[in-house]
């Protein structure tokens, strides 16, 4: 894959850290950036943020944080609804659009960027649901390294999470997302 036709995203799932930074090799990223809210795990220590990162210089891999722009699970409690994270809400807050606009600028600037969370399948995670429908609507193309480490488009993801019978009067994949109630 050539660098800078995408901005591709990843999750680490059951993962090593080693199969990760193959993957990552594999696509030629040069920047990967941590989607996690909070960048550690109890049971898959080796992702967690120091130790992680390390890792990742050791194959030129440069670490960037931005959990705290367009992770998953914001600490602004306006962006829940019943306890439940609002996507809606959360794309107006300027701390995402920040975040955004920082990925666009990586993305327009000519870098290989990867997006990463823990979760290894991107239909399950706000990568694909929330980051990427962002990226695709600001122009930016987005393509998913699945839990089989093959690439998906974003249509085909969002198809995972609607299903194929997509409403008939709207030629939008995304607005199923709200109907199916996983958004």
């Amino acid at each position: 894959m050539k660098n800078n036709t995408c901005i591709l995203t990843i999750g680490y799932g059951n993962r090593s850290i080693d199969q990760l930074i193959e993957l990552l090799l594999r696509y030629n990223v040069h920047y990967l950036i941590d989607l996690r809210t909070s960048p550690y795990s109890k049971f898959k220590i080796e992702f967690n943020r120091e130790a992680f990162e390390k890792k990742l210089k050791e194959s030129n891999i440069k670490y960037v944080f931005m959990g705290d722009t367009i992770g998953g699970l914001p600490s602004d409690r306006s962006c829940y609804t019943d306890d439940q994270v609002d996507y809606d809400k959360v794309k107006e807050k300027e701390f995402y659009k920040e975040g955004i606009s920082r990925l666009i600028s990586a993305y327009n600037g000519g870098h290989s960027v990867a997006i990463m969370c823990s979760e290894g399948k991107p239909e399950m995670c706000h990568r694909s649901k929330l980051v990427a429908v962002t990226l695709e609507e600001s122009g930016v193309p987005v393509m998913h390294i699945d839990e089989c480490g093959e690439l998906a488009t974003q249509e085909a993801i969002i198809r995972k999470i609607v299903g194929d019978q997509l409403d008939l009067f709207n030629s939008n994949p995304t607005e199923g997302l709200k109907s199916k109630g996983k958004y």
